[in-house]
């Protein structure tokens, strides 16, 4: 497993368009498992900060209780479509994947329970310069960084 630091060591520039990305809107969809094994989805404020993922969960939610008993996530960024005419420009969307470890209370003046993110995959979806292909890239910490093309 890695933390969001490692990723920001291994690939820096990479890391930064991920970030720029998640930064871009303070609300991000995650995904957990239900007790039963099927999907939630729930809205999330998520931090990428001092090389670590985390997020936090308000007493009582569900989101919390799933990580608990299964800490696998899969965290979506904010998406925008891009603007006709100039799609290049788009920045595309993030995501990352891994297990969400119970790290104590939140700070601040609500409270709820943090979590730190191990992380196992981190991707970027966007188009190329000339907005004529899809571009995934996809890092793990086994594989490194990947970048596919698609039309």
């Amino acid at each position: 497993m890695a933390t969001w630091r490692d990723v920001e060591i291994a690939e820096p520039g990479f890391a930064a368009r991920v970030r720029k990305i998640f930064d871009a809107h303070k609300h991000k969809t995650i995904a957990t498992l239900r007790s039963d094994g099927s999907p939630r989805i729930s809205g999330i404020e998520a931090q990428l900060a001092d090389g670590e993922l985390t997020f936090g969960s308000m007493p009582g939610a569900r989101k919390g209780a799933d990580l608990r008993r299964d800490p696998r996530f899969a965290l979506h960024s904010a998406s925008e479509d891009p603007v006709e005419g100039n799609e290049a420009a788009w920045s595309g969307d993030a995501k990352i994947a891994g297990r969400a470890f119970h790290a104590g209370d939140v700070d601040g003046d609500m409270s709820g329970d943090l979590f730190r993110a191990e992380i196992d995959e981190v991707v970027r979806t966007g188009l190329n310069d000339a907005a004529s292909m899809l571009v995934i890239e996809t890092w793990t910490p086994a594989r490194g960084l990947r970048r596919i093309e698609r039309e």
